[in-house]
């Protein structure tokens, strides 16, 4: 039997059309696309999907419970461009031992890091 795989993640929000275009400005996804009513932004293997809920408010009131990490090839390219698009930071771009890592909230309150590993730490995640 074939094991489970995590192939997505649904962002709810109360405008779902400002939340996609901010991802698809800020992160450049392979794919942005519309199904079945969803908005749908690829991401490598990933696919992040946007919709909109009736049970959620505008700002996610515990952004720190789901943190979407985005493992990017240049971390100070993806952090100028989100601050061309104003983004506020939770933690602004850092060095932690060779790897860049970066917190920026989007525009509805959820943490989005970005994360440029270095060779050393890719090669000792992949032990």
């Amino acid at each position: 039997m074939k094991r489970p795989s995590l192939d997505s993640i649904l962002l709810a929000s109360a405008d779902p059309e400002r939340l996609r275009e901010w991802y698809a400005a800020a992160l450049d996804p392979e794919e942005n696309a519309d199904f079945d009513g969803y908005r749908v932004l690829k991401f490598g293997g990933f696919h992040l999907l946007i919709d909109s809920r009736a049970d959620i408010s505008d700002k996610n009131p515990e952004p720190g419970r789901v943190i979407l990490n985005f493992d990017v090839a240049d971390a100070r390219a993806v952090v100028a461009r989100m601050e061309a698009l104003g983004v506020s930071w939770l933690a602004e771009l850092e060095d932690r031992g060779g790897s860049l890592f970066a917190t920026a909230i989007d525009p509805d309150g959820n943490y989005v890091q970005v994360i440029q590993l270095s060779d050393e730490h890719r090669a000792a995640m992949d032990q």
